[in-house]
């Protein structure tokens, strides 16, 4: 995970502890995981989006190229 073995791991966050004090790091963890939550939720809307249009997509140039011709 991004190069960090468990002592750096272990640093971080004992620094964000001091920084932030244990009464808010509840606080913290609860916003960043909701955070992450709208962030997959909205991933998932975009690729489902995209994957709706691209099946489309093939429909209508099949359905254009054997209409009838003038």
């Amino acid at each position: 995970m991004f190069g960090l073995g468990g002592q750096e791991l272990i640093l971080i966050l004992l620094i964000i502890l001091l920084l932030f004090g244990a009464k808010k790091l509840p606080e913290l963890a609860r916003g960043l995981g909701k955070g992450m939550k709208e962030f997959k939720k909205a991933q998932t809307e975009i690729e489902d989006e995209f994957n709706k249009v691209m099946e489309e997509s093939p429909k209508k140039n099949t359905e254009s190229s054997s209409g009838p011709k003038s």
